[in-house]
């Protein structure tokens, strides 16, 4: 019973409470309010959410969120606005990529061997392929999270000697191994081809559009054809006057470009027409001897990234300068960098010569943004390293690490 002579309550007044009148928001057409709602912050947007079921659906919008997300880290937005990721909810991305931005991730060692190798990988889907020795091995990626199954599901062999590099490209596997050949694998069925490519190991391969280009400890580079009737045939051989470490062909399919050990007095960095095998450019003019690059990365057709002995990553912009690059990060512990990565936005991912070192770099910045340690205190370089919007799986002599980020 309440107190006397204080007011009593809607439902003793009238058995029920009244309905509250209808807000005018809900008035305005959902294309209103998305507008409305384009003009928060992540932070407004979380607080939105928390006014009512109504809002919270609202401000889950992908559209929303797709602004805010394509200025973060890793979100699966590139510079030109392409979805890398079109099954994760925008807004959950946003969310991880606070997580890469500040090192809040789960570490763990998903496969180990008895040997020292130098491995190579490619991440497809729920696959992660990995090279071992001579053979490349399926394995299938856990649903729950971070591991892998434990045996692979495919095994794809041909070399005789160690696979050195490589790629997965529209279903199909092209490998360069250390007994000179070059090996084409079709991802589902038993058809594959090899063929002689080189006098010495095939360090470096790429495949675009029906064509192969090779690299090779025996200072060429040459493309290889699978058209019909003609496959394995070699269409141009470039002699690069120097051992070739890494390889790419352009987005365009016009060229491609060949990273070199930079043993005399030439430029490392060299691209060259894809159908004639010409020499097109020379990038960068202040290489120092012994400066070479052992990993190159197209971001898109003008955007190219390099690394290599010499501890820098370097941007390029072809239709601004071949002579410099237009951005460079050093490595803080002088260590060479064996591999980089970009989410061809604004994050990039490198692997160190030492320790294990794998480092976070945010373009917009000039300092390092996060490092992780993962073979102390045992010294092996990063020889890969690839990841997607959640995960990062980093590939070492001896070892398979991957960084979950889902978890904070």
């Amino acid at each position: 019973m309440g107190r006397k002579g204080s007011p009593r309550s809607p439902q003793a007044e009238g058995g029920s409470r009244a309905a509250s009148p209808p807000s005018p928001l809900w008035a305005l057409p959902e294309e209103l309010l998305l507008l409305i709602c384009s003009y928060l912050d992540a932070q407004a947007l979380g607080r939105l959410a928390q006014v009512c079921r109504r809002l919270r659906f609202l401000s889950s919008r992908d559209v929303l969120w797709r602004r805010i997300a394509r200025g973060c880290l890793n979100s699966g937005f590139t510079q030109l606005g392409t979805d890398l990721a079109p099954g994760i909810p925008v807004k959950e991305r946003v969310k991880v990529s606070q997580n890469w931005r500040h090192g809040r991730c789960r570490r763990e060692t998903v496969l180990k061997w008895k040997c020292n190798l130098m491995p190579w990988m490619e991440l497809d889907g729920e696959y992660l392929y990995l090279s071992q020795a001579e053979n490349i091995q399926a394995y299938q990626l856990c649903a729950e999270g971070t591991g892998l199954q434990r045996h692979p599901q495919a095994i794809f062999s041909g070399h005789q000697e160690d696979v050195c590099r490589f790629v997965l490209v529209n279903s199909h596997i092209v490998s360069g191994g250390g007994d000179g050949n070059v090996v084409l694998h079709k991802l589902h069925g038993s058809y594959s081809v090899k063929f002689s490519a080189h006098e010495q190991e095939v360090n470096c391969v790429d495949f675009q559009g029906g064509l192969i280009v090779s690299g090779s400890r025996d200072r060429t580079a040459k493309v290889w054809s699978l058209s019909a009737g003609r496959v394995g045939q070699c269409l141009h051989t470039v002699h690069t006057e120097d051992r070739v470490w890494s390889i790419a062909i352009s987005p365009l399919l016009s060229s491609f470009v060949t990273g070199t050990a930079c043993c005399g007095h030439i430029s490392p960095l060299r691209i060259w027409d894809l159908e004639s095998g010409q020499l097109l450019t020379c990038l960068g003019t202040d290489f120092h001897r012994g400066a070479g690059v052992l990993d190159v990365f197209y971001e898109t057709p003008s955007l190219l990234l390099s690394c290599g002995y010499d501890t820098y990553i370097r941007y390029w912009d072809i239709r601004t300068s071949t002579r410099k690059c237009v951005q460079e990060w050093e490595e803080p512990h002088d260590s060479a960098l064996y591999c980089i990565r970009s989410d061809k936005n604004h994050m990039i991912a490198s692997g160190s010569s030492y320790y294990g070192v794998v480092r976070l770099w945010d373009k917009r910045q000039t300092q390092c943004l996060q490092s992780f340690h993962l073979s102390s205190p045992t010294s092996s370089p990063v020889y890969c390293l690839r990841f997607s919007t959640t995960h990062l799986y980093a590939a070492l002599a001896s070892a398979l690490h991957v960084l979950d980020f889902t978890a904070s």
